[in-house]
C-alpha cells in the first residue's frame, strides 16, 4: 500500500525514515517523513497475543492527531494509509504510531478509551484518488475563502484549509485577535464551496509552526520541526536572563517572545538563587548604594551611591552577602571606592612569542652574532680559506682578496721559490698596465719582488719618460 502522498500512485516509490532528496516530496502526507513523527523503539519487540494493543495512532494534514481503534484486527504498520470514522462520512489517514507506544501516548494526552473512533479499512484505491483529488483544491479554496472574508470586513486571517477524506467537509484554519462573528461568513462560503463548513481558531505560535520559516539563529523554526507543546513566554523571562526588553530582537517570527527564551531558564534560576535581591541597598559612610546590574557568571553585583549614580563598583556576592549581614546589626560599611580592591591581573607568559612583532628579528640577529663566532675557527679548514663542504661564493672577490693578503703577511717568503704565481682573474684588467712599465723600465723583471702587494696600488697611467733619454 502507498504511503499517501504525491507520488502515491507509482508502485516504485518508497518512502524512507528521512526527508531526502530521493525520498518522499510532501512532509504534510509522507508518513514516515513527518515532523512530528514518533520513532518506535519496540517495533521489533513481539508482545503476547492476550496483551496486544488494539488502539493506532493516526494522523492527518499538519499536526492534527487521534487515537482509532482497530476493530478488525488488520495488520498495521507505521505508514499505512487508513479510513477511518468521522463525523460525517469517514476520513483518510496515515498511521504514525502502533504497539505499546500508543498507550503510553494515550495516557500522557489524557486520552479516553471510551471516546475512540473505529478503523474501517485500509484505503483503496478509490479512497486514494478521492482523497488526492480534494487535496490538490485546497490551495484554491484558501485564497478564496480570504477574499471572501476581505469583502465582509472581518478581521481575521485564513491561514489553512484542509478537506476531509471523502470530502464531505472543509476546516478553515485563522487567526485573529478579537472575536469574530461568523454567521454571514459561514452562509458565504457554504453558497461558495458547497459542503459542511468548520471553523477553527489558532494562536499564532501555531501559525508559524503551520507556515515555517527561518529565525534569526539561522536554523528553521523550532515550532515547525520538532516542538509539540507551545508553553507561555512573558518578560520575566528576559529580565531573569538580564536581557534588554528590545521587542524587535526578542520576538519571533510569530510576533509573541522567541520560544527559546525558556529553554535557559531554568539554568538562571538555579544561579540566581544563590544571588541577593536586585532590590538590595547597602548603608555606607558615605551614603546609600543600590543594586545597578547582575552577572550571573562571574557572580557579581554592581553598586552605585543614590546621589551619583555615575561611578559603579563590582563586588563578588559573597562581599555583598557580608556588607547585608552587617547592615542588618546596625552597622554602617565602609564606602564604596574603599572597599573596592584593586584587580591584579594575572600577568600571561608568552612561549610562542606570537605577541612580538621583533620575534623574527631577534632570531635574525642571534644568527648572525654565532656566524661571525665562527667565522675565524673556520677560516683555514679547507683549501683557499673556505670552510669544508661549502663550495667557492660567487660574486665575493673582496673576500677572496682579504684572506690571501693575510696569508702573505703571515709568510711573506712563501712566494719567493721557483715556483710560478698563478694570475689572479681580478688582475687582468691590469696586464696593459705592466706591459707599459716592463718597457721603460727593463731591469724591473729582475729584481725581486719584495712586496707584490703593492702592485695593487700603484697608478694605472704609465710614468712619464725624461726629456734627457
Amino acid at each position: 500500500m502507498s504511503c499517501g502522498c504525491k507520488t502515491s500512485g507509482d508502485s516504485a516509490h518508497s518512502c524512507g525514515p528521512k526527508k531526502t532528496a530521493t525520498g518522499c516530496e510532501n512532509v504534510n502526507t509522507c508518513g514516515n517523513s513527518y515532523k512530528l513523527s514518533v520513532f518506535d523503539w519496540l517495533s521489533n519487540i513481539n508482545n503476547p497475543a492476550p496483551n496486544r494493543c488494539d488502539f493506532v495512532e493516526v494522523r492527518f494534514k499538519n499536526d492534527r492527531k487521534s487515537f482509532y481503534k482497530n476493530v478488525n484486527n488488520i495488520p498495521l504498520h507505521i505508514g499505512s494509509v487508513v479510513t477511518v470514522e468521522s463525523s460525517p462520512g469517514h476520513d483518510v489517514g496515515v498511521v504514525s504510531l502502533t504497539g505499546e507506544l500508543v498507550k503510553i501516548q494515550m495516557k500522557k494526552k489524557k486520552f479516553s478509551e471510551e471516546l475512540a473512533l473505529k478503523i474501517y479499512r485500509q484505503a483503496n484505491q478509490k479512497d486514494l484518488e478521492v482523497w488526492q483529488e480534494v487535496r490538490k483544491k485546497e490551495d484554491a479554496v484558501k485564497l478564496e475563502a480570504r477574499k471572501i472574508a476581505q469583502r465582509i470586513g472581518l478581521e481575521m486571517k485564513v491561514t489553512d484549509v484542509e478537506y476531509q477524506g471523502d470530502s464531505s467537509k472543509i476546516t478553515f484554519y485563522y487567526t485573529a485577535d478579537n472575536r469574530v462573528d461568523f454567521r454571514q461568513l459561514i452562509k458565504d462560503y457554504a453558497g461558495a464551496f458547497r459542503t459542511k463548513i468548520d471553523m477553527k481558531q489558532i494562536g499564532f505560535r501555531q501559525e508559524a509552526a503551520k507556515v515555517g520559516g527561518i529565525g534569526s539563529c539561522g536554523r528553521e523554526l523550532c515550532c515547525s520541526t520538532w516542538l509539540t507543546d507551545f508553553r507561555s513566554v512573558n518578560t520575566n523571562v528576559a529580565r531573569y536572563q538580564q536581557l534588554s526588553i528590545n521587542p524587535q530582537k526578542l520576538a519571533g517570527q510569530c510576533g509573541k517572545l522567541k520560544c527559546c527564551l525558556n529553554y535557559e531558564l531554568d539554568s538562571y534560576l538555579d544561579a540566581l538563587s544563590n544571588f541577593p535581591s536586585s532590590s538590595t541597598t547597602l548603608e555606607t559612610e558615605k551614603g546609600k548604594a543600590f543594586c545597578i546590574k547582575i552577572d550571573v557568571f562571574k557572580k557579581k553585583m554592581w553598586f552605585a551611591y543614590v546621589d551619583s549614580s555615575i561611578a559603579w563598583y563590582d563586588f563578588d556576592i559573597d562581599l555583598v552577602k557580608k556588607l547585608i549581614s552587617k547592615n542588618k546589626r546596625g552597622e554602617k560599611t565602609l564606602p564604596l571606592e574603599d572597599l573596592k580592591q584593586p584587580e591584579t591581573s594575572p600577568q600571561s607568559i608568552d612561549l610562542i612569542q606570537e605577541n612580538n612583532v621583533d620575534r623574527f628579528e631577534k632570531k635574525n640577529r642571534n644568527n648572525r652574532n654565532r656566524n661571525n663566532q665562527n667565522k675565524p675557527n673556520n677560516s683555514n679548514q679547507g683549501q683557499g680559506g673556505q670552510p669544508q663542504g661549502q663550495g667557492p661564493k660567487k660574486n665575493r672577490p673582496e673576500r677572496q682578496e682579504r684572506t690571501q693578503r693575510s696569508e702573505k703577511s703571515e709568510n711573506p717568503n712563501a712566494n719567493s721559490g721557483n715556483q710560478p704565481r698563478q694570475p689572479k682573474p681580478q688582475q687582468q684588467t691590469k696586464a696593459p698596465v705592466e706591459k707599459v712599465k716592463s718597457e721603460a723600465n727593463p731591469g724591473a723583471e729582475k729584481a725581486p719582488q719584495s712586496n707584490p702587494n703593492k702592485k695593487k696600488f700603484k697608478k694605472k697611467y704609465p710614468p712619464k719618460k725624461d726629456k734627457n733619454e
